[in-house]
């Protein structure tokens, strides 16, 4: 790892050449990578190697959690604390509980989610050293950038950057910490 280079980073002029050099650069063995375009490129999450599915299953966990809970209360508060017989029902009336248990698994599924997508992309984050990157801006309107981060098993600047400029970029940038 580089003590003062966050990574090496190319440029493109298109939405096919940073695909192919992403998919150029998984093939080479390098894992830390990362690429900014100015809209989705269908391609680049499975060229990137992003198969992550930390949300989904955060979500799903909360969900279940809040329904549980959901029960539990309902449970705690008709059966245990206050039994009252209404009706003739039973203490255990469960379809009652249905609707409290449904908004309880969304809201907690929607909390956990956003949380998790706040933790996992590890946010917010007010300065991120691509900031400071001369031209960077470009990656809203019409540059697309492929980033190998230097905490990458095989990143050494040298190679990296000469690696990059074997892809055909616009420019190759270091990127410094």
């Amino acid at each position: 790892m580089e003590p003062d280079l966050y990574g090496v980073m190319a440029a493109f002029d298109s939405p096919e050449a940073i695909a192919a050099a992403a998919r150029r650069a998984r093939a080479e063995g390098y894992s830390s990578l990362d690429a900014f375009t100015p809209f989705p490129v269908a391609e680049l999450k499975e060229a990137l190697g992003h198969r992550d599915r930390k949300v989904q299953g955060t979500m799903l966990m909360g969900g279940i959690a809040g329904g549980l809970i959901g029960l539990a209360l309902q449970t705690y508060a008709t059966v245990l604390h206050y039994p009252l017989n209404v009706g003739g029902r039973p203490d255990f009336s469960w379809p009652a509980y249905i609707i409290i248990i449904f908004e309880l698994t969304v809201l907690t599924s929607g909390l956990s989610g956003l949380i998790a997508i706040l933790a996992f992309n590890g946010l917010p984050r007010p300065h991120h050293p691509l900031f400071a990157v001369p031209g960077f801006e470009r990656a809203t309107r019409d540059r697309f950038f492929l980033l190998i981060e230097s905490r990458d098993p095989r990143f050494g600047a040298g190679t990296a950057r000469s690696f990059l400029w074997e892809l055909g970029p616009a420019e190759v940038i270091d990127v410094a910490a």
